[in-house]
């Protein structure tokens, strides 16, 4: 065999090699694995070959002459048999296999700092990828110990993850990270969910999607791990805030309102004021967001959707001016840590004992700028699972869309007289409202945008928005009122200046992949996190761009509730017909009433919060019993004219939300669905019951509400100058000895909220679980 070598070939290889003498032993290891593989040859014939060759050279078989003889005939097969990029590529992975053993070290080293990790995930990552990669056990063993370490220590991400991302993925992440150089610390939840989406839609190493690599984008992002913010608390003497969680209720929410003046007046250390001024000479003059990435934040099962705070800053002007501003909006999210909200809502899911910290994320906000202002297109939220499904037509696995005309907070957040389209995947241009007048009516009118010039978030009338921008895209956004009958754009180039247009988005939804793509992304990650899923996301300039993604906390739900025929006439407290899921919500033995009309009546601001202020003290009050919350319109909505402005600490307690609107007032309870405000009843299992009084086949008995006795003096004195507008109604001693019931079927869109006693209740609950077994 001797005479067919290819000599230069040989001689190229062992070039090559001399490169990386150090590893001569590791490469020869990983060529030799290659030719047994293949079958070309194996360890046993190259040693007998060594041998053999020896006794024809009269040379003596000591270890030393046969190892050089083998290494020299491994050499000959490779170079034979492995074309010049191969063994490239075999170079490299064994290259790979010495960097990687020193990056496991380091990783597992309880003592090592992040900087040396990220120094050897550096020295890995230089090698370039190719086409041959690690052996499983050897990156999924890195990938999780670098996971653990700078994004989260939780199991179940980490289990997920290490199928997903990558330990090239890690290193570009972490060349956009800002870690102290003092205090160990973690990226968090929100930078975790954001880039194992990424990941799963968008993989490194395995094969790809062309669909998806086409559309999908992520904004560019900056991280700052939660060691800065520790780093903050020990530098500033805040050491009082490590036990701030364990103070009562009432005194949190107090002294919760000097907490930002005293984290303002805090300083960071100069290192990382310097490291700030970095990030943002890198960014430029571009809007920016700066969101909380806490370690409890998108967990499996808890979202803590809407707890923290985000910052849109528009960051113009000369470079210490967007410092300045930026360290601002920096201790507004730092502080959002100890808000009452996010205290009381880990407390009441078991979680206030964990250490939590806040890690953040910086990212260039999407969009384009129209003359003073800049926002997207679109954006909103995407659900795997519908749970507003007013009709059986809809499949309620395809998902749900939420979506507004700009800036998403008016997706996420519940606001004043205002509707974002809410649509169904599997059926998108199914619409609960039907004609002309009602679409209009429940439309998108205002838009939120960042005003360049006054350096600040702004809400601004979408007519006038319209008129000002002249936004290129509108044929997607609108539709056109044209004697009554409303109809999307027939064609791009057509004069939408002066006509009569409400947001739809009719074709947005037709005529671009914005549906198709989202079901592939909400199947593709829900399959892989193996549960709903909720996505936050902009569209603009025909791309998708991923902003947050986290698991969706989905109520179990009958899957059929039969309502009862019998109930007495006289006991039934309400009827309603709209935008109701299936549910049981039985033995309250308590109702919260807020009169909608005399709330309506209340000339000012002071006043309306002191009900809000009324319903936060009978949250406390009624904490050990099944009480429901019934009241005007819209609950958490930012308008205080729209409805009680409340959080979800306020009503954490209540086992039943009901949203009363009657049409004189000129507002509708908006439906709720995806918004933070009602992932929090979603996970505290409260459920929210929309009621219009004066609608066909609805009823509120009135006198039932007003006419019992109010307790409201009783239970909360405090409050007692409340109670010409709150009433507080114990159910048994107000309907003798009975309970409050309520029943609602999705299918049929039935519910009825009745008295009855508590084995009239179980016997009913009874009847119901036979009735769905037949």
């Amino acid at each position: 065999m001797g005479g067919t070598w290819n000599i230069f070939k040989i001689h190229q290889l062992g070039k090559k090699k001399a490169q990386f003498s150090k590893l001569a032993r590791l490469i020869n290891g990983t060529f030799l694995e290659v030719l047994e593989q293949r079958g070309i040859t194996t360890k046993e014939k190259i040693r007998e070959t060594a041998a053999g060759g020896l006794r024809i050279d009269g040379l003596e078989a000591t270890e030393e002459n046969l190892g050089e003889y083998t290494e020299t005939l491994i050499d000959a097969y490779t170079a034979n048999s492995l074309t010049p990029l191969e063994i490239d590529n075999y170079i490299n992975l064994a290259r790979k296999k010495e960097k990687a053993q020193i990056l496991s070290r380091v990783a597992n080293r309880d003592q090592a700092t992040s900087m040396e990790i990220y120094k050897a995930l550096r020295e890995l990552c230089e090698i370039p990828q190719g086409e041959v990669y690690l052996s499983p056990d050897e990156a999924v063993g890195i990938r999780v110990a670098l996971l653990s370490r700078f994004f989260s220590s939780q199991l179940s991400f980490v289990t997920l993850a290490k199928n997903y991302i990558v330990y090239r993925d890690i290193d570009k992440i972490l060349q956009r990270t800002l870690w102290s150089r003092r205090r160990p610390g973690r990226l968090g939840g929100k930078a975790a969910g954001m880039n194992l989406a990424r990941a799963i839609l968008l993989p490194t190493l395995a094969e790809k999607d062309p669909e998806l690599e086409k559309y999908i984008r992520t904004p560019d992002t900056w991280y700052i791990d939660s060691g800065v913010f520790a780093e903050f608390l020990d530098r500033n003497n805040l050491y009082c805030f490590h036990t701030f969680k364990y103070k009562d209720r009432e005194a949190i929410e107090q002294e919760s309102k000097r907490v930002e003046d005293l984290f303002q007046n805090a300083t960071f250390a100069p290192d990382v004021v310097e490291d700030f001024r970095k990030i943002l000479t890198e960014i430029g003059e571009h809007p920016i967001i700066i969101r909380s990435s806490s370690m409890l934040e998108d967990s499996f099962g808890l979202a803590f959707a809407g707890k923290y705070l985000s910052v849109f800053l528009t960051n113009q002007g000369d470079l210490e001016t967007r410092l300045r501003e930026f360290i601002h909006g920096m201790k507004r999210v730092v502080a959002s840590t100890f808000a009452p909200d996010p205290i009381h809502y880990r407390l009441d899911h078991g979680l206030l004992d964990f250490d939590e910290r806040m890690a953040m994320v910086v990212q260039k906000v999407v969009g384009r700028r129209f003359g003073r202002y800049f926002f997207p297109f679109t954006a909103g939220v995407l659900f795997s699972r519908n749970v507003y499904a007013w009709t059986p037509r809809i499949r309620k696995e395809e998902g749900l869309a939420r979506l507004v005309f700009g800036l998403g907070t008016r997706a996420v957040d519940r606001v004043g007289s205002d509707y974002p389209r809410m649509v169904p995947l599997s059926h998108p241009f199914l619409r609960p409202e039907i004609t002309a007048s009602q679409i209009e009516k429940y439309s998108q009118r205002q838009v939120d945008v960042l005003n360049l010039d006054s350096g600040s978030m702004e809400t601004v009338d979408f007519i006038t928005l319209k008129a000002e921008t002249d936004h290129p895209d509108l044929y997607y956004a609108v539709s056109v009122n044209k004697d009554g009958h409303l109809s999307a754009p027939h064609f791009r180039g057509q004069d939408l200046g002066k006509a009569n247009c409400c947001l739809t988005f009719e074709n947005l939804l037709q005529k671009t992949p914005l549906v198709g793509l989202a079901k592939k992304i909400l199947s593709r990650i829900e399959a892989a996190y193996k549960r709903p899923v909720d996505i936050e996301f902009a569209w603009d300039d025909g791309h998708f761009y991923l902003l947050q993604c986290r698991s969706l906390s989905i109520r179990s739900e009958p899957d059929r509730v039969v309502l009862p025929s019998d109930i007495p006439q006289e006991n039934i407290l309400f009827r309603t017909h709209a935008g109701l899921v299936n549910g049981i919500v039985d033995n309250i033995d308590y109702i919260v009433y807020v009169d909608p009309k005399a709330y309506d009546l209340l000339p000012t601001f002071e006043q309306k919060m002191e009900i809000a202020k009324a319903v936060n003290v009978l949250n406390r009050q009624l904490a050990g019993n099944r009480y429901a919350l019934i009241g005007p319109g819209r609950w958490g909505s930012n308008d205080i004219n729209l409805g009680v402005k409340i959080t979800y600490s306020d009503i954490s307690k209540a086992r039943l939300l009901v949203e009363v609107a009657f049409a004189k007032e000129g507002y509708t309870p908006e439906v709720s669905y995806g918004t933070h405000f009602f992932q929090d009843l979603v996970e505290a299992d409260i459920v929210v019951v929309p009621l219009f009084p004066e609608s066909p086949g609805a009823l509120l008995n009135e006198g039932f509400l007003l006419g019992s006795r109010n307790m409201l003096r009783e239970l909360a004195t405090e409050v007692h100058n409340c109670e010409e507008v709150v009433r507080v109604i114990n159910v048994p001693s107000a309907y003798s000895g009975n309970f409050f019931h309520v029943y609602l079927n999705s299918d049929a869109q039935e519910g009825i909220g009745f008295f009855a006693p508590k084995k009239v209740e179980k016997a009913l609950r009874h009847r119901t679980e036979m009735e769905m077994d037949r």
